[in-house]
């Protein structure tokens, strides 16, 4: 990303090549909509050009770039009301080619959708640091840098935040 900032853009596809997937995927838990993740996704890599110069090189690229992607989600969910969308083609299409019946297909779906209810109930805040801990793997030290909170209080957040989920998820099946 200095490379970028210096004035060699090309860089900016290397960068591409290594984060549009983990950003998708962060983008896509949050909204679980297809086209709208894509679309941010390619916001997120015109914003880190277009504010290229506030990069300082202090901190991890993907800590920089992930909070974009979080102004670019708050942006979307203020202008459009985002709302959950139900399954994708390419599930079923993963499903049918690992070899499961229609009713292995079928407990899938509803597990699945079963979990996206039960996050989507969730506040954004919880959402948000159960994405990036459970969905993309970060570790909780690099949550903290992301939104600019300690540790310990990523820590406390995440496990409120899977207290929540169980929660949520006992009473939708009573």
């Amino acid at each position: 990303m200095l490379k970028v900032k210096a004035g060699d853009l090309d860089k900016i596809g290397l960068l591409f090549e290594r984060y549009n997937r983990p950003l998708y995927g962060f983008l896509f838990h949050m909204t679980y909509q297809r086209e709208t993740s894509e679309d941010m996704v390619q916001q997120v890599f015109y914003k880190m050009l277009k504010y290229r110069h506030t990069f300082t090189g202090s901190g991890e690229v993907k800590h920089w770039m992930y909070s974009i992607a979080r102004n670019v989600l708050k942006d979307q969910v203020r202008r459009k009301k985002l709302a959950m969308s139900g399954e994708s083609v390419e599930v079923v299409a993963s499903h049918v080619a690992a070899g499961l019946t229609p009713e292995e297909h079928l407990e899938k779906k509803q597990a699945k959708l079963a979990l996206q209810k039960a996050m989507a109930r969730l506040s954004e805040d919880y959402r948000e640091v159960l994405t990036l801990n459970k969905f993309q793997e970060l570790k909780y030290h690099e949550i903290a840098d992301i939104l600019g909170a300690s540790e310990t209080a990523i820590r406390t957040r995440v496990h409120r935040a899977m207290q929540e989920l169980k929660s949520i998820y006992v009473r939708m099946e009573q």
